[in-house]
């Protein structure tokens, strides 16, 4: 019987992760190479369950995702297909929460989390732990930055002396660097540490070679700004921040060069010059 293709994105996935999953070319892994995994040949519908489940340790699981993200970066769409789709009741879960208050098309936020879970399979860092957990996390992050610019577009702005009350700093890592960027608790080049850090899992080793200083000063500019910024938040300093202004200089600060850590990698090798 013949059944549409379905319009959702997060059920079209779905669908086709199925039609991946049935014999006689249906996708599969050896289970003999992991320890809690049945010694034997895998179908990927089989594993999707065997990986949520309660009784599946951690570092199985994280060994058997750093198999799938290799296959999908080595493999083709298929396995990307194929990695989606064992993902998919983290996915769901994540969609579900997304769209609470959302008053457009859900469809374009499941769209934006199954963009952002397969961008970040090509960079993620497979030695760290939670590689799905991670990987989902990108694409909520997707999800809230595309509704915080359709909010921000819709948004009536008035002019007067009356104001909505100010969201809390806790609401959004991403607002939250914003914001302390906005207030002077940290400068740009901080906020651009921390988020690459911190939020998009890029290693801090990495973010020190491209800024051209010793991973161990880059250590240090990052905890004295991250310490900053815990007793900003305790205290409750960054509350009165308007949003709207933060999102002005937060782009600001994201499109201007970063000064203070270009002078520190000039002087960075002035230090290390001797070494070779």
């Amino acid at each position: 019987m013949y059944r549409p293709w379905p319009s959702g994105p997060l059920d079209a996935a779905q669908r086709a992760f199925d039609l991946l999953t049935c014999p006689p070319a249906a996708l599969t892994i050896d289970g003999s190479r992991y320890a809690g995994l049945p010694p034997r040949t895998v179908r990927l519908g089989e594993l999707k369950k065997t990986l949520i489940a309660d009784s599946t340790p951690r570092p199985v699981r994280d060994a058997v995702w750093r198999d799938l993200v290799d296959r999908a970066r080595r493999d083709g769409p298929a396995w990307v297909l194929a990695a989606v789709g064992v993902a998919m009741p983290g996915l769901r879960r994540a969609a579900g929460l997304l769209a609470a208050g959302w008053r457009g098309d859900t469809a374009d936020l499941d769209g934006e989390l199954l963009a952002g879970f397969v961008e970040r399979l090509r960079t993620l860092d497979l030695t760290g732990p939670r590689v799905c957990g991670r990987l989902i996390d990108a694409g909520i992050r997707a999800v809230k930055r595309a509704r915080a610019q359709v909010e921000d577009c819709d948004a009536v702005r008035v002019e007067g002396a009356w104001s909505l009350p100010p969201r809390q700093p806790w609401d959004h890592p991403d607002w939250v660097l914003a914001r302390a960027v906005a207030a002077a608790v940290i400068d740009p080049d901080d906020h651009l540490l921390i988020s690459a850090t911190r939020l998009e899992d890029v290693p801090l080793a990495q973010v020190a070679e491209v800024l051209g200083v010793p991973v161990a000063v880059a250590a240090g500019w990052r905890r004295r700004a991250e310490a900053r910024l815990a007793k900003v938040i305790v205290e409750g300093d960054l509350n009165g921040i308007a949003l709207d202004a933060t999102l002005r200089r937060a782009r600001a600060a994201k499109n201007a060069p970063p000064k203070r850590l270009t002078t520190a990698r000039t002087a960075g090798r002035d230090v290390s010059g001797d070494s070779g």
